[in-house]
């Protein structure tokens, strides 16, 4: 089992890269236990990234070989642009009306958890407000999992539970295994809500937050939901602001995707999932670093619907400088990437439908491949002295990543004039540009490196960095 992701830690040599790169798993049915036995097999990452890398590089380079090289790339990039047209002209699916006062009675149980690391400046003022939601009290649980913190953590949630009765503490030894994911798999063994919350220690939840998630659980194939998330401290620097922007940029691309038929994802913090599905899924994965993305393939793949709640949002700190924004960026990169690694098989058979692997194809070539393949291209431009291979298909990434950022920032700013989206839309679409960077150095770690990133945990600061957004 591996270790807590935040320690430095060797998970790319477990298995044979070989054998887990020809083995067979087409045998595995969709319940808890093969899911599970599956999950363990999850290995070979570094040489299968390998293998994924050298065919970027020798593609491209053959590409600017051959004669007919360009017109290839062209004509997929036109077909991937009706996509595009798709998802700018498709209209987001409304979210279901709140739930309504007189049937608070017969709302659903909630269970909701929340893996804490040394949070004492933001773990009071959470636990706080969950424990105060517009929901009835007999009907939601909060499990807080002390993750073997070393200030004042664990002090303040064990003040805590002698006044909030339904608030769960469980303090995990210093040599638990899993990191978060394993964190939330031993409070959901004790957990008894039929949906199953979770956020970060430094969330900020609206009060009315569960009317607004649990009605969309009425749907007998929704298996989960992400509530969208946004900066609370939004207008502190040019780095804030910019993450302000990039979940303006996902929200857009959230709803759209999920009004397509596409890929819902879950976000980590405010998401919410179907006990039942997550079961199905053999809980959480411990042998990943981005628990989110990697439940997110195993749901639709275990043929279940991930939905996007855009109002209300919850609010979390960004981080504050580029080193910090650095690690928490690689962390994300890889953990997105290990999916396709971890489930290409899977994915290229095509159990999701049509539509989805589609949409997955399409997000896989703008975040991954080209990025990527922009390095061997470059090279080539200066070898050979031709134009840039991939230009009509980074044109076509960046224009759909500047009008989503528009859209997205006009319909979640709560001053939306054109002059300030613009404005905001410019700042972030700057801001964006580190992606550039992060991608093609993950890509390339992971297929050499003996190891997994060693990501430093995000400190949070609380209200002392909350500041409204300018």
């Amino acid at each position: 089992m591996p270790q807590n992701p935040w320690t430095d830690n060797n998970s790319y040599e477990e298995l044979n890269p070989i054998e887990t790169l020809l083995s067979d798993w087409s045998d595995v049915d969709n319940d808890e236990e093969d899911w599970s036995l599956y999950l363990q097999g999850i290995g070979g990452r570094r040489w299968k990234a390998a293998v994924t890398l050298m065919m970027v590089w020798g593609t491209t380079i053959a590409l600017h070989l051959l004669a007919w090289g360009s017109w290839l790339v062209l004509g997929v990039t036109i077909l991937f642009s009706i996509q595009v047209a798709r998802i700018i002209w498709s209209s987001p699916t409304p979210s279901p009306q709140p739930l309504p006062q007189q049937d608070l009675g017969n709302a659903p149980t909630v269970s909701i958890l929340v893996a804490a690391k040394n949070e004492e400046a933001v773990i009071t003022e959470l636990v706080e407000s969950l424990c105060h939601l517009d929901y009835p009290q007999d009907k939601y649980e909060i499990w807080i999992i002390d993750d073997h913190s070393t200030d004042q953590t664990p002090a303040l949630l064990d003040q805590l539970a002698q006044s909030y009765k339904q608030l769960r503490i469980l303090h995990r030894p210093a040599n638990a295994t899993g990191g978060k994911s394993g964190a939330l798999n031993q409070a959901l063994s004790l957990s008894q809500g039929e949906i199953i919350a979770v956020f970060d220690a430094d969330a900020q939840i609206p009060e009315d937050l569960l009317r607004h998630v649990v009605p969309f659980f009425q749907q007998a194939s929704m298996g989960a939901v992400q509530v969208r998330k946004s900066i609370a401290n939004a207008g502190l620097n040019f780095w804030t602001k910019g993450q302000a922007a990039e979940m303006a940029l996902d929200s857009y691309f959230q709803q759209h995707r999920v009004s397509l038929g596409g890929i819902g994802e879950l976000r980590g913090n405010g998401q919410f999932v179907r006990r039942r599905a997550l079961a199905s899924c053999g809980k959480w994965n411990e042998q990943t670093i981005t628990d989110d993305l990697d439940l997110t393939i195993r749901l639709h793949l275990d043929q279940w619907e991930i939905g996007f709640l855009s109002h209300p949002s919850v609010q979390e700190e960004g981080v504050t400088s580029a080193i910090a924004l650095w690690h928490q960026r690689n962390r994300w990169a890889e953990g997105g990437y290990q999916r396709y690694l971890d489930y290409w098989r899977w994915i290229i058979r095509n159990p999701m439908g049509f539509k989805k692997t589609l949409d997955l194809s399409a997000f896989l070539l703008f975040q991954y491949i080209l990025p990527t393949a922009a390095i061997p291209d470059f090279l080539m431009v200066i070898v050979r002295q031709n134009p840039p291979l991939y230009f009509p298909a980074t044109a076509m990434m960046f224009t759909l990543s500047i009008w989503g950022m528009l859209r997205g920032v006009q319909t979640t700013s709560d001053t939306p004039s054109i002059n300030t989206a613009i404005r905001q839309t410019l700042r972030g679409t700057i801001y964006m540009l580190h992606w550039l960077l992060i991608i093609p150095s993950m890509t390339a770690r992971v297929a050499v490196r003996p190891k997994k990133l060693n990501w430093v945990k995000t400190t949070h600061q609380g209200q002392e960095e909350q500041h409204c957004e300018t």
